[in-house]
């Protein structure tokens, strides 16, 4: 056992003994679940959203291109080398790039996703819409369809709308986002919704303008409103001040009754609820959303920082999370951000341990991705496999942080490949040493619900395929256009 997770087995018995023999009233919460350290994702990690469900939490973030990336894990810390699984692409020209901001919310038993995405060719970041898209069915990770683009008619310029975001009060549902209303600053805005994609009036209001100076740190701002509630109390936590400075920050509001449309049924917090911490290195932290422990009795926030005072807005930004309290009146009590590096205890209720490398099964034949042999060599031939649990069937799926992993082999330590980079349907696949070429670069791409997906190589486009539809030991895995049967689809399987 190492010294972090002896620290943390004896914080978690200290605890208990307190509870019974101190008398302690509070419920008792399941031991902390694995050790973990901010970040918990490094590349493109800004904007974070993460739920926790069926066992697992699921991490979407902003990647700035047509594509929307997803990881899961059964724990916290396990996000930080979890796969990222493509969920969306779209190159439709009125929307297809720039995708910022993405949430997932579980409304009548389908997972919605709500995201910001702008013209393709236009200059950033004037065309910038909401738009929403719902899953086949109950797993986060889809697959999803497109649904409707949410616009306000009193939105300018010509509706830009981000950081969209759900509220459920009082019976209803309503759209929370950040925007211009009648030459106002970027400021909190909100509509009804008569469904998940479907606004009941496209007049947005205003619930709060920045008016205060620490909303205003190079330029006035307040975006990316996200409800919290408990005990009856609903807050609106949202995102203050330019994201190109240190001092991007959290505010928030409190529902106090009455129409939520109305800026008068809310109160602003007079100061910062979570901000820059000089000392720990954590600049610009914002952009936020909230979840549960697995065993329900902690709350968590994940956000977004910088680890150096000038990172700004773009992929420097690395999603962190840590848990938080409660103040005595009800309000939520932030803390401040943790330094990166610095081991913590995860969620309570954890069970599961945090894989590090993957099973690639064949959805057709129920074989195991392969090394011929438990070769070591380059250019040894990928087949399949009935699964055995050797470790020329165990592969580490690598972030490249432009929306392609590498595969790599954990026995050879050699990556999937292509032949000779080649195009042509039929083309070998085999594993080699890294050359940080396309044809060694692959995108796993969600093509049906319980996480079967299709992996693409960048170069080829082309799919990983077994060679006629083989199912016995020994089928040759090769590469193949897309013919969307389960020849061509995989499972990524925790070891």
């Amino acid at each position: 056992m190492s010294r972090a997770s002896y620290r943390v087995l004896l914080a978690a018995v200290t605890a208990l003994c307190t509870a019974l023999f101190v008398g302690d009233a509070q419920p008792v919460s399941a031991a902390p679940g694995l050790p973990y350290a901010n970040p918990i994702k490094s590349q493109k990690g800004a904007d974070p959203w993460l739920e926790y469900y069926n066992g697992n939490y699921y991490l979407i973030t902003t990647t700035f291109t047509n594509k929307l990336l997803m990881r899961k894990s059964p724990t916290l810390a396990g996000l930080a080398t979890a796969p990222s699984v493509q969920v969306w692409e779209d190159s439709t020209s009125s929307r297809g790039t720039n995708f910022w901001a993405p949430e997932i919310h579980f409304i009548n038993n389908r997972w919605y996703l709500y995201y910001s995405g702008a013209q393709v060719g236009a200059p950033c970041c004037d065309t910038q819409r909401t738009h929403v898209l719902e899953s086949a069915g109950t797993d986060p990770m889809g697959p999803y369809t497109y649904k409707n683009r949410l616009a306000g008619s009193n939105l300018t310029p010509g509706g830009w709308l981000i950081d969209a975001s759900v509220l459920r009060l009082n019976g209803s549902l309503y759209l929370l986002g950040s925007g211009f209303v009648n030459g106002s600053a970027q400021s909190l805005v909100i509509a009804p919704m008569s469904g998940p994609y479907t606004l009941a009036s496209s007049t947005f209001s205003i619930i709060s303008q920045p008016t205060n100076s620490w909303e205003r740190s190079g330029s006035p701002v307040n975006e990316a409103p996200v409800a919290l509630q408990r005990n009856g109390q609903t807050f609106v936590v949202f995102s203050a001040s330019s994201c190109q400075t240190a001092d991007y920050k959290l505010g928030m509001l409190t529902y106090n009754g009455g129409d939520p449309l109305s800026a008068s049924s809310w109160t602003k917090a007079a100061n910062p609820i979570f901000q820059r911490n000089d000392a720990n290195r954590v600049y610009g932290p914002g952009h936020n959303g909230f979840f549960t422990s697995p065993d329900g009795t902690e709350n968590w926030i994940v956000y977004h920082a910088n680890s150096a005072s000038n990172g700004g807005c773009g992929n420097g930004r690395t999603t962190r999370a840590q848990k938080f309290t409660w103040n005595a009146n009800g309000t939520p009590n932030l803390g401040t951000p943790v330094a990166a590096g610095v081991t913590l205890a995860g969620p309570a209720g954890e069970t599961a341990a945090t894989p590090s490398t993957y099973r690639i099964v064949n959805r057709n034949s129920g074989k195991c991705l392969d090394v011929s042999g438990a070769s070591s060599a380059d250019g040894a031939d990928v087949i399949q496999w009935s699964c055995n649990g050797g470790t020329n069937q165990q592969w580490r799926i690598e972030d490249l942080g432009n929306d392609t992993s590498r595969l790599v082999n954990v026995r050879s330590g050699k990556v999937l490949d292509v032949n000779a980079c080649g195009s042509a349907d039929g083309t070998n696949i085999q594993q080699w040493s890294w050359l940080n070429n396309n044809c060694q670069k692959f995108r796993m791409i969600v093509t049906d619900q319980d996480g079967w997906v299709r992996l693409v190589n960048v170069s080829s486009g082309k799919v990983v395929d077994v060679a006629g539809c083989g199912t016995a030991d020994g089928a040759d895995v090769r590469q193949w256009s897309w013919l969307n049967n389960n020849c061509q689809q995989w499972q990524l399987q925790p070891v």
